[in-house]
């Protein structure tokens, strides 16, 4: 299932948060499965006491959207342990999927290295010019020959190791090296056998003879197997019965993580010259490869937007995601799309009053809970409609949501305004609690908003307020940086600024202006009051 992720804007306030998950969840009803809602930052305390108040979780928060490893169809080879022996390796490798490798694991599912067919290839042919091998599972070799050892019970072994000769009938004395460190491959040679015997070698394989039912039961130090392999196939079968992991490549492996982002990746396989690259999760256990071609075309996450259209206010690596649609009531911004895309954009006091027109629209009714959240999302947007981005249809979207929670307006209202006093928190917390970035020609500005019923006690913390916000214009370089203090009760707002006294002069000519602080009265929207004066001064 495609996950598509519904977003609001950077510090979110409730309508950004609702509207998401309202949004997400209209779409899931109605069987477009995959809508997760997001956030971009820390609740404000209206927006997590609210959650709380109606039942909900919050939603899941995201830094970025850029592409990441977890986003590509990336291959799922079959995962090897280190101890299968090549021969099964070597099928898995050359089987229907064609892997050019495969990831060798340990016991526990984490990485051990990786094997190639180049790689067995490579030492199969080293084998040639060196014919040994050094302790070899017997379980590994009696798989790869189809043997069985016709020793006596009572002996035991484990591992088989030493040279390798294959005692074909010969004038010449083939066994004349023979030693205990050996490994003898014969036929129907009673001769070799006894020589091999008297002389302990490690291992005696007879292949496609009738020896063994002579010395079935025998005791020996020398492990006997027999075999229905030719003896050209046994001695090949043999090497192929090595473990693989003593073959895999487990120096200087470049591995990547589910949680990589797809630009970092390209920049280590630019670096390297491996075909494959195992992907590991969180609990570093291998769940695949990824080779070149996988980055060519990959999957991008898919988003909705809603509550903003602002690149200055989205999600960060936005370019690299697939945006499908935007939901909103402020003013077109500068997200721009190379494609058709889903928009609504209406002139009403909060978003949530659009999504839940959609859920009306669709002929869906939300569950009481999200009802009683998505009325609270309207009242705050809207400053109990005392806003003047406030509209008829919020107040009727409202009150119809209040009816199927069971709530009064007015009194969900002073829930919602009483839950965002900020008491107890730092002006710096306050401030970035409901903070946006604004370019209006070649100005730059910062302004943060908290709506309250008691704007006396936060006026009485105005020295730290300042302090902050010199801070902020500081390292930001913003032109200005206002502090909306909205009272709900007085239906207006207290403005601290820093920056140039005239242009607030200008903008809002009619107020008294005095010590970088002037109360706007009506004055309650930062999109529909604030930003389009200061937008008017500038051009």
């Amino acid at each position: 299932m495609v996950t598509t992720f519904v977003c609001g804007h950077r510090n979110p306030d409730t309508d950004s948060i609702v509207s998401a998950m309202a949004y997400a969840s209209l779409c899931n009803a109605l069987g477009n499965n995959g809508y997760v809602p997001v956030r971009l930052g820390h609740l404000n305390d209206e927006s997590a006491f609210l959650l709380k108040r109606f039942g909900f979780d919050p939603p899941l928060r995201i830094s970025n959207v850029r592409t990441q490893v977890k986003d590509i169809e990336y291959d799922q080879p079959p995962l090897l342990g280190k101890r299968v022996p090549v021969s099964h390796a070597w099928t898995v490798l050359k089987g229907e999927q064609g892997n050019h490798a495969s990831p060798i694991t340990n016991e526990d599912g984490t990485l051990y290295g990786m094997i190639t067919a180049g790689t067995i290839a490579e030492g199969d042919m080293d084998s040639i010019m060196s014919p040994y091998v050094d302790d070899v599972p017997v379980f590994n070799l009696l798989s790869a020959l189809e043997g069985r050892i016709i020793n006596n019970d009572e002996n035991v072994f484990e591992n088989i190791s030493g040279e390798v000769i294959i005692a074909l009938p010969s004038i010449t004395n083939v066994l004349s090296t023979a030693k205990k460190e050996s490994i003898i491959i014969c036929g129907q040679q009673e001769d070799v056998v006894k020589t091999a015997l008297d002389a302990e070698v490690n291992c005696l394989i007879l292949c496609q003879s009738d020896l063994p039912e002579k010395y079935r039961g025998i005791s020996s130090k020398t492990c006997i197997i027999a075999t229905p392999c030719d003896a050209y196939r046994a001695a090949r079968m043999l090497y192929q019965s090595i473990p693989v992991g003593r073959l895999a490549e487990k120096n200087n492996l470049v591995s990547f993580h589910l949680n990589d982002y797809l630009d970092d990746v390209r920049e280590s396989v630019l670096q390297s010259r491996f075909r494959s690259y195992p992907v590991l999760d969180e609990n570093e256990h291998v769940v695949g490869t990824l080779s070149r071609y996988h980055l060519l075309r990959p999957n991008r996450k898919r988003v909705v937007l809603v509550d903003h259209n602002e690149l200055s206010q989205t999600v960060p690596g936005l370019d690299q995601a697939e945006l499908i649609g935007i939901i909103d009531h402020h003013r077109l911004g500068d997200v721009q799309t190379g494609y058709p895309c889903f928009m609504r954009n209406e002139p009403v006091g909060s978003t949530t009053t659009i999504v839940a027109t959609m859920f009306q629209e669709h002929g869906l009714m939300p569950g009481s809970n999200l009802a009683g959240l998505m009325a609270a999302a309207i009242i705050s947007d809207t400053v109990m409609f005392k806003s003047p981005t406030a509209t008829p249809q919020d107040r009727r979207i409202a009150e119809r949501l209040a009816r199927i929670a069971g709530l009064d307006l007015d009194e969900l209202g002073m829930e919602v305004f009483s839950a965002g006093q900020g008491t107890g928190k730092t002006a710096e917390a306050l401030l970035k609690t409901d903070f946006k970035e604004f370019h209006i020609a070649d100005h730059r500005i910062g302004i943060s908003q908290i709506t309250t019923m008691d704007s006396a006690a936060l006026l009485a913390r105005k020295d730290e307020f300042f302090e902050v916000m010199q801070a902020m214009k500081t390292n930001k370089e913003y032109d200005m940086v206002l502090l909306m203090i909205t009272d709900v009760l007085k239906e207006g707002t207290e403005l601290l600024f820093l920056g140039d006294e005239e242009i607030i002069r200008q903008a809002f000519s009619d107020f008294k202006v005095e010590n970088n602080h002037v109360f706007l009265k009506r004055v309650v929207s930062r999109k529909k009051q604030v930003v389009p004066a200061l937008a008017l001064l500038w051009g």
